[in-house]
């Protein structure tokens, strides 16, 4: 136990956490009822409560825990960090060794024609810079009139008003006036709106929304179009093989920007650098951030193709966009600690070749199981539908039951699983070993029974 707080009992942290803390993406009436699950350790792919209960952590915390819980070569880098420069800006031409060499490492991982990157505390400062940098390298083109954005509906891509309008998501939107650039099309997800279509036609009709919607606005009025490689938020969605090579032929036909949003992908999750790097997709700007510091400090940033940097930087004038924190010495420190441990222990090739595979191996078992309707995944992602009639793909309402059902039913028997609608998914540890792996199916099934027990099935 750590010596900066005291111990106390699980009541008491909960009663002090609803008097005080408004917790994120929450219902803050429920939460005061309910109370908070109180995490106080981790271990490798497992997380512990304040009551004892060990939790096989199936979402590597939010998305980020690539490397696991107790990795102390990164520990170490930050607190010795902290020792030598804990902070400096980076404003006024000042930059230290931490965020250089870390600038060069994203170089060297990325693809050849990715050598610049701007730093940013999270993924939701990201996709804002992303709007700021395209918008800037329009003007500098002398096409001002090129500031539209096409998203898709159900994208996620954080929840600052500028994220979260590139977002898709009913639900943020209704709670905020949303940015009047940004504009929504089709999302590639076969599973619940592909109808009798084959998953190959379906992804050519997403992709063509696109075209559709730049046509209908005119092309000489976009900026550029934004997607995750695989939607995570929105419920794992995996596009159709035919989906990302005619996006690209689209952005390169009208001469748009095309970002990949890494936030989720990046690092390894599905055995490649990046998400554009799977779908073998030349993008032009890749936001950044959670597996980059394996969790342990905030870091974002956005990787950005020579296409875009020569233009910021031949045509002169300052760039009026920044963080106090953009390139922070101990979060860049962490970053450089991670991809180290990620190319020294060969994780990707793991989870391109051997550990990756047969996670989705196993996982595509539970595809049997009466109330699922698909599972799906790519790497160290995966997505189960949960389904009253597997061959009308329809839910059991429209309320999210079975979901909520579900994700209980996964902590009752010791796994973190995240519910998006009747969708559940997962995105564990990519240090996962196959006795873990089996674990993480093992228990999924277990919730699956109890879950359709509870809907009386």
């Amino acid at each position: 136990m750590s010596q900066t707080y005291q111990k106390r009992s699980t009541a008491e942290w909960q009663s002090m956490d609803a008097g005080h803390y408004l917790h994120p993406f929450t219902d803050f009436k429920d939460q005061m009822e309910r109370g908070s699950r109180i995490i106080t350790r981790a271990e490798g792919p497992y997380i512990y409560t304040s009551d004892g209960q060990k939790i096989l952590d199936g979402m590597s915390g939010l998305w980020c825990c690539n490397l696991g819980y107790g990795q102390q070569e990164i520990a170490d880098a930050v607190a010795e960090q902290l020792k030598e420069l804990p902070f400096y800006n980076s404003f006024f031409q000042c930059a230290h060794p931490p965020s250089i060499e870390l600038s060069a490492k994203l170089a060297e991982v990325a693809a050849p024609h990715m050598n610049n990157v701007f730093y940013t505390g999270s993924g939701s400062e990201a996709n804002d810079t992303v709007i700021r940098m395209v918008h800037r390298y329009w003007d500098l083109l002398g096409q001002p009139e090129r500031k539209i954005f096409i998203s898709r509906h159900n994208a996620y891509h954080g929840s600052t008003i500028g994220g979260a309008s590139l977002g898709g998501m009913g639900g943020m939107h209704s709670q905020f006036t949303r940015l009047p650039y940004v504009h929504h099309v089709d999302q590639p997800y076969w599973y619940g709106e592909g109808g009798d279509m084959s998953p190959e036609e379906f992804g050519l009709k997403a992709a063509r929304s696109i075209e559709t919607k730049i046509l209908e606005l005119g092309a000489d009025k976009v900026a550029a179009f934004i997607g995750e490689p695989i939607q995570g938020a929105g419920g794992v969605i995996v596009p159709p093989s035919t989906y990302w090579p005619e996006v690209k032929r689209i952005c390169d036909q009208y001469g748009i920007l095309l970002i990949t949003d890494e936030v989720i992908c990046g690092f390894g999750r599905t055995g490649h650098w990046f998400g554009a790097d799977y779908f073998n997709v030349e993008a032009d700007l890749m936001p950044f951030a959670k597996g980059v510091t394996n969790g342990y400090q905030p870091l974002g940033g956005v990787m950005v193709g020579d296409r875009v940097a020569d233009v910021l930087k031949t045509q002169g004038g300052e760039f009026y966009h920044g963080y106090t924190y953009s390139g922070h010495p101990a979060a860049c420190a962490a970053a450089l600690a991670t991809i180290n441990i990620l190319q020294r222990d060969k994780i990707l090739e793991q989870v391109r070749d051997t550990k990756g595979v047969y996670l989705q191996e196993q996982f595509a078992t539970l595809a049997d199981h009466p109330i699922v309707g698909e599972a799906r995944g790519v790497g160290f992602v995966g997505a189960i539908e949960l389904t009253n009639d597997k061959s009308a793909r329809t839910r059991f309402d429209d309320n999210s039951t079975a979901g909520d059902l579900c994700r209980a039913a996964c902590i009752e028997n010791g796994l973190v699983m995240r519910a998006v609608g009747d969708t559940m998914i997962i995105a564990p540890p990519l240090t996962m070993s196959t006795d873990e792996i089996d674990e993480l199916v093992d228990r999924a099934r277990k919730a699956l029974d109890l879950t359709a027990q509870r809907l009386g099935k």
